[in-house]
């Protein structure tokens, strides 16, 4: 833990960069202890920077938590990609999460030979080790801290959070001397009507799995707070052609209503208030390539 005397504060910035379905959201979340990023077993989930915020004594870790790294062939992953490694480069400290089942793949390669080249001094956070025996995962720790990238490497499952405790307490001890840039008790930057559309398009991957690849986004249009403390919302998800539209409604529109009823339930424990959720599905032909999404994600149109 820790040394902070004379009630000193620190506060700084924590980049966790990986692959795709490395488990970054999910490391964020448990660390946070509530959902500030979605989740979903479908790669590039998270499009745009989230911040997770949390305490230890007098140390305000920032996690960023970041679009998986891969090489992109469409403009939003571009931008997506591009958006991970400005997380790293603003970032007081990297955290690079590996799948262990995935192991040393092209993508990490490509990562970890950028970090080198950036001389970045990274921490290596091995995830999903309670999936692979323990040979394997020495082996890959081994090959992983050849290119001499690592500060240190730790051994976690962020779903359970074995061994992430450790890894917190020396990220905060590492932390620069500052004023926090958050209240104590504020958990993540993203808006509410932000998080409200996110927690929509995680079920919209949960429930439709292969049906639906990444045509679809949500956009909350309006956000009522009412009398009786009660919020409405009121959501548009946008695809991008008519056949599209008849998947997320499904037959006599069941799949949207499950949708809307699981996202409600969802966002009434976070918010802690009473939510009514109205979703509308709308066609918009290449809307990944409409400038005014990415600036609503804080992506960069021309990366």
């Amino acid at each position: 833990m820790s040394d902070m005397t004379n009630n000193e504060t620190k506060s700084g910035f924590i980049a966790v960069l990986g692959a795709p379905n490395a488990g970054k959201s999910t490391f964020i979340n448990h660390v946070v202890g509530t959902k500030v990023s979605i989740v979903s077993p479908k790669v590039q989930t998270t499009r745009t920077r989230v911040l997770g915020i949390m305490m230890v004594e007098d140390a305000q870790l920032i996690f960023i938590d970041t679009p998986g790294i891969f090489e992109p062939r469409r403009r939003l992953d571009r931008a997506m990609v591009a958006a991970a490694w400005s997380g790293a480069a603003d970032a007081d400290m990297v955290i690079l999460l590996v799948d262990c089942k995935r192991g040393f793949d092209h993508d990490t390669q490509r990562i970890v030979k950028n970090l080198g080249e950036q001389k970045r001094r990274v921490a290596l956070a091995l995830n999903k080790v309670d999936l692979v025996k323990k040979p394997e995962l020495l082996a890959l720790a081994a090959a992983l801290n050849e290119a001499g990238t690592f500060t240190d490497t730790y051994m976690i499952s962020a779903l359970n959070g074995d061994g992430v405790d450790d890894l917190i307490k020396d990220m905060a001890a590492s932390l620069p001397s500052g004023p926090w840039m958050f209240p104590p008790d504020q958990v993540s930057d993203m808006p509410a009507r932000l998080l409200a559309a996110e927690i929509t398009r995680e079920q919209l991957y949960l429930q439709l799995r292969q049906e639906l690849p990444y045509s679809a986004t949500v956009e909350t249009e309006n956000w009522e707070e009412r009398p009786d403390g009660s919020v409405a919302i009121n959501q548009v998800i946008y695809v991008e052609r008519d056949s599209q539209k008849g998947i997320v409604l499904g037959k006599g529109g069941a799949r949207i209503k499950s949708i809307g009823a699981t996202a409600r339930a969802e966002l009434e424990d976070i918010l802690d208030q009473k939510v009514h959720v109205m979703l509308f599905v709308k066609v918009r032909e290449k809307w990944s390539d409409d400038p005014e999404r990415y600036r609503d994600w804080g992506l960069d149109f021309s990366a």
